[in-house]
């Protein structure tokens, strides 16, 4: 009997030991922070998911990326994760991610609309230009206290390359660079596009890129729209600005993002052999 308690008391201690070396082996894993903006525009906090690189340093300057949909059960992660990989792999430098979390995006992210069958499946919808207003004079301020900062970056994909495309169109001095992946061009039946045209003959010919993608998978009118979005910007002959244009094969409208960024960031930072 004693030998059995001995035994038992035993497996315990082992056990209990375990335990404590792997809970004092424990730490968190840290890519970055999660910061509260206090927005007077919306009238609303909002949560920033910022990714850093490894070391950030803040005398430093860095690229940033404004990543829409940048929750962490949306696209932050995995774009983090991208970047990175682009850093170590390819030839692009360290670059801050800002990940806006969302509230309501389709209250965000579209502009208004006359249609009743858009308003009553959307009832929140037609205030991209707070948001706008939000990212031009709250939130670009914010990050460029926080950091030194160089390129700007836009990504946002389905109603976020709608709004995406509404600040290029309307605001485009605000970034550098804009990936527009699966833009919904078809929104308030295409106005947006339809004004595409006399917007950029207004609009200066200073440096920009603009990568817009959609895949063969979707919808025939979001592949349409996207295909004629390109083909005015090209026919804009901006001369400083280089436009490309991306049919992903194999990819439908939930597939699409990871790969399409991939794509479009090899267009700006192509494969280099290491040194």
């Amino acid at each position: 009997m004693i030998k059995k308690i001995l035994i038992c008391c035993g497996f315990l201690f082992a056990f209990n030991y375990t335990v404590l070396a792997q809970n004092g082996m424990i730490k968190p894993l840290t890519i970055g922070e999660i910061r509260t903006l206090k927005s007077k525009i919306l009238n609303e906090e909002r949560t920033l998911n910022i990714y850093l690189p490894q070391g950030v340093d803040k005398t430093k300057s860095y690229p940033v990326i404004y990543l829409l949909d940048g929750s962490m059960n949306e696209d932050f992660i995995h774009v983090s994760g991208l970047v990175q990989f682009f850093n170590q792999m390819y030839s692009m430098p360290e670059t801050i991610i800002v990940g806006i979390a969302n509230i309501d995006r389709k209250r965000d992210f579209t502009f208004h609309t006359d249609l009743k069958d858009l308003q009553k499946d959307y009832p929140t919808t037609g205030h991209s230009d707070k948001f706008i207003d939000f990212l031009e004079k709250e939130l670009k301020p914010y990050v460029e206290s926080q950091f030194k900062t160089t390129d700007k970056y836009l990504f946002g994909q389905s109603l976020g390359g709608l709004l995406a495309t509404e600040i290029l169109l309307k605001k485009p001095e605000m970034f550098n660079n804009y990936f527009i992946i699966s833009p919904s061009l078809w929104w308030d039946d295409e106005s947006l596009l339809k004004q595409a045209g006399q917007l950029l003959m207004k609009i200066p010919d200073t440096k920009k890129f603009v990568y817009i993608s959609v895949g063969k998978g979707e919808h025939p009118v979001m592949v349409k729209d996207a295909e004629t979005f390109y083909d005015v910007l090209k026919k804009s002959n901006k001369k400083n600005w280089m436009v490309e244009y991306k049919m992903m094969e194999t990819d439908n409208h939930a597939t699409i993002l990871h790969r399409s960024l991939y794509e479009g960031l090899v267009k700006l930072f192509p494969y280099q052999e290491p040194k």
